[in-house]
């Protein structure tokens, strides 16, 4: 039986509401639905009460919709993810034809569904509409794309330096297709409307030239190849502006025929571009306002996104990057397991373990320590205690550059109890690393499912607590501390 959640990311728009409704409709239900509300500021909660649909509601914190998703599948457990964007809406059949779309042999990394794009009849479609539209020949948009989880783990997710809905899904799928995995269109269909929006829109969105310098600074300027994109207009607006430079450097210059031709130029680049916008479309006073007026501004616009970006990008790697961070957990990985120790004369290192700690220190990777003690909280040790034996750890094998415990029990329902991920985040912020350049080493499943949860890497180093099922699910399992330093090392 085939096993999917579905994770949506939003800002709160009112369209949510008829997309939770019509997966209430579907008859074939998801096993989760993760909505992540990804409002800087979520003052008033989220209408997710949709009869027979039961919804898990995420924060996240407004880092984009790149973050959002990354949230929402780490949360899922299952071994598919369908992601979709608040605004489609779903035909009743969906759910039956997606769960025939998942039954792919093992090499499918990714189904991505077919977006239709309803235009009025009636006239001929807006700039903004013939914009929207062009999500039907889109290739591997997130508007409706079910990854398998493993793919997702092996590749890191998605890149969360793109801040907005543009570019993030064809980078994903190219790093997808680089590791091997094979992506396919499937059967099904979603409908996405195009949504209001104000006449400045075709402007705003320029801010997306800042995300392809990310991609030519990642990939080379061979990106849009490699990432399957249609070639843009960027060249057209950087001569746009360069004329209009010309034009202005010769009227300060006092240079007549200079600041003429450039003027020229300016003219007839922007006129060029504005008819090549208005020919196709509806050709009313409104339309012919909009593209007239955003014509003339919008190549200014875009030079200064893709200058920004290119600035703001520079030196950047593949995603997730190198790793530059190693947590250990404590008892039953770096030390033998001695059950609510307090004592620091029962401290014994496991086998390797120094050695594995001195490699990692000499390849320039900050190392720490990650541990749940709930000792503490059941009163069975001392805070004391635990910091005494922690500092008789650091004696042995450190120094590690950041220790961070957890004191509670799991009913206090603590963020920083693993699984959950505050130690790592934690851990991560004060040795100032991005999550996802950290591994977590430990020896259960909480160790594994804290990085996850955190968007960190990990290895599990099993030893004779560990139960068959958490070997199974860790994705990468070493058979001592050596090999996990190895692996480590293969990718910083």
């Amino acid at each position: 039986m085939t096993r999917w959640s579905v994770v949506v990311p939003t800002v709160g728009r009112p369209c949510l509401t008829g997309l939770l409704s019509d997966l209430a409709r579907q008859r074939i239900q998801p096993d989760a639905v993760y909505v992540v509300d990804d409002r800087a500021r979520a003052d008033a909660p989220l209408d997710v009460d949709t009869a027979g649909l039961d919804v898990v509601v995420l924060r996240g914190g407004g880092r984009g919709p790149a973050a959002a998703r990354n949230k929402g599948w780490r949360a899922a457990s299952t071994e598919w993810i369908a992601f979709l964007d608040d605004d489609v809406r779903l035909p009743d059949d969906w759910s039956v034809v997606l769960v025939q779309d998942l039954r792919q042999h093992d090499e499918v990394a990714a189904v991505q569904g077919r977006i239709v794009v309803p235009l009025a009849a009636d006239r001929k479609p807006t700039d903004w509409e013939r914009s929207t539209a062009g999500l039907e020949g889109a290739k591997w948009a997130t508007a409706d794309m079910a990854y398998r989880r493993s793919a997702l783990e092996q590749a890191g997710g998605f890149d969360e330096r793109f801040p907005r809905a543009y570019r993030e899904d064809a980078e994903l799928a190219l790093r997808v297709r680089r590791g091997g995995g094979r992506l396919v269109v499937g059967e099904r269909q979603v409908l996405h409307p195009v949504r209001q929006e104000n006449f400045w829109v075709s402007v705003r969105v320029q801010k997306g030239n800042a995300d392809d310098a990310l991609l030519r600074a990642v990939y080379g300027k061979h990106w849009r190849e490699l990432a399957e994109c249609p070639p843009g207009r960027f060249k057209w607006h950087l001569a746009t502006v360069s004329a209009a430079g010309l034009a202005l450097g010769g009227a300060l210059l006092g240079r007549r025929r200079t600041a003429l031709a450039g003027l020229a130029g300016w003219l007839g680049l922007t006129a060029d571009f504005a008819w090549r916008r208005i020919a196709p479309g509806p050709r009313t006073s409104d339309e012919l306002q909009r593209m007239t007026a955003t014509s003339a501004v919008l190549p200014f616009v875009a030079v200064w996104h893709r200058v920004r970006g290119t600035w703001r990008h520079r030196g950047s790697t593949e995603w997730p990057g190198p790793i530059r961070a190693v947590l250990f957990d404590r008892d039953g990985t770096l030390v033998h397991d001695v059950p609510y120790n307090g004592d620091p004369a029962k401290v014994m290192p496991v086998a390797g373990a120094e050695e594995a700690v001195a490699r990692l220190r000499e390849a320039g990777l900050r190392i720490g320590v990650v541990t749940n003690q709930s000792g503490i909280g059941r009163g069975l040790i001392s805070a004391a205690d635990a910091d005494a034996v922690n500092r008789r750890v650091d004696e042995l094998l450190g120094p590690f550059d950041t220790w961070q415990l957890c004191p509670h029990v799991e009913a206090d329902g603590c963020d920083c109890r693993k699984p959950a991920a505050g130690l790592v985040l934690a851990a991560a912020e004060r040795l100032g690393v991005r999550p996802e350049q950290v591994v977590v080493v430990g020896d259960i499943g909480s160790d594994v499912a804290a990085a996850r949860a955190a968007g960190a890497r990990s290895v599990l180093v099993p030893n004779g607590k560990t139960r068959p099922e958490e070997i199974v699910q860790a994705g990468v399992v070493a058979p001592d501390l050596g090999t996990a330093v190895d692996l480590v090392l293969e990718h910083c």
